[in-house]
């Protein structure tokens, strides 16, 4: 037998096996991609946890990979992630509470959008979707108060070091830089802030024309897909458990709104440790709009308010003045009287001229 042959019949068998490798591999992909999370995903026991719960929500409808993605879906990087994974499960390196990594939930959201069109439009268009180098740069801000550990709790929870690892120095005179630069333009309040993918929930529906009990009376509540996560116990907490706001004005007990979804805006808008209102961070209504959930104005998404006047108000108030023109920061950013805290005094001079007498 030549030479040539012997190459001919080797090159036959190699790429005979290869064909045959390829046509295995695409089945098994196939099928992985297709089949049941139950014979593919759940079968691992350390998936098992994340399976049941999805099963348990409002997407569980949903495939897994039109969230996770498959192992193709991102190139080598995606490739080289879902290897990892079988290499730790042969080797037997299981983790029973299995947590997506911060770059990870990104690349979720990011397929959040495809079906969320409306919503991920007006979180990109609203404050919340402010990115690590506004955070952590703002020099107005860093100047005024120091960055510290606490800082990650509402802007980067998610981020698997400490504030450390994000910025530098932690001082007030800076000048400051993120220690890596791709983090610049990284989403610190990313949609899982609020939003736990795999919470038990029930998928849209429906209702039943017929009745208008279907329609409204018994439409659907989803203000329980809302909750916080807090980044030291890795854990979400859903509205229901979340505790209402004791809130102070000196001794004065401040009346809050027992809107559920307003327990969530807290956990960051809050007050400082002696809950006084107006400190810290914290916008809870006051004055003559005390005792107003926070959506009373703001669009759930966007936190747009540009239209919340009109929804109380007549265009003209029982006052004689238009409310959308008066002082306060609904109508000029640099107006003394806060919209959230204003009272009726803040735009009628006369009357404070009068409580003074």
């Amino acid at each position: 037998m030549t030479r040539n042959k012997i190459v001919k019949i080797v090159l036959l068998i190699v790429s005979s096996f290869f064909v045959v490798c390829l046509i295995l591999f695409g089945g098994f992909y196939g099928y992985w991609n297709t089949a049941s999370p139950d014979k593919t995903c759940s079968s691992c026991h350390e998936i098992g946890k994340s399976v049941d719960s999805q099963a348990q929500s409002s997407h569980r409808n949903l495939h897994c990979k039109e969230c996770h993605g498959t192992a193709l879906s991102n190139g080598i990087h995606s490739t080289k992630e879902k290897g990892m994974m079988v290499v730790n499960h042969l080797r037997n390196k299981n983790d029973e509470n299995i947590r997506l990594g911060e770059e990870q939930l990104l690349e979720v959201m990011n397929n959040c959008k495809r079906c969320h069109t409306s919503e991920f439009a007006d979180w990109s268009s609203g404050g919340h979707s402010i990115e690590y180098q506004h955070v952590f740069l703002n020099s107005k801000h860093n100047s005024t108060e120091q960055i510290n550990f606490d800082c990650l709790r509402c802007h980067g929870m998610f981020f698997e070091g400490t504030v450390n690892d994000v910025v530098e120095p932690l001082n007030i005179t800076g000048p400051w830089k993120l220690k890596d630069l791709k983090r610049a333009t990284m989403p610190a309040i990313p949609c899982m802030t609020c939003h736990q993918i795999h919470q038990d929930g029930l998928p849209h529906s429906r209702p039943d024309y017929a009745g208008t009990k279907s329609i409204f009376y018994q439409k659907q509540d989803n203000g329980f897909v809302v909750g916080f996560y807090d980044r030291h116990e890795k854990v979400y907490f859903p509205i229901t458990q979340l505790p209402r706001l004791n809130l102070w004005e000196g001794e004065r007990l401040v009346k809050v709104s027992d809107d559920p979804i307003m327990r969530n805006c807290i956990q960051c808008h809050a007050p400082n440790a002696r809950h006084q209102a107006g400190t810290s961070d914290d916008r809870t209504p006051r004055g003559v709009h005390e005792g107003l959930s926070c959506m009373a104005c703001h669009e759930v998404h966007s936190n747009n308010a540009k239209n919340s006047c009109i929804s109380c108000h007549p265009a003209i108030s029982n006052c004689k003045l238009d409310v959308t023109k008066m002082n306060t920061s609904y109508a000029d950013v640099k107006s003394l009287n806060n919209i959230h805290f204003v009272a009726c005094a803040d735009c009628h001079k006369d009357q404070k001229s009068r409580i003074k007498k």
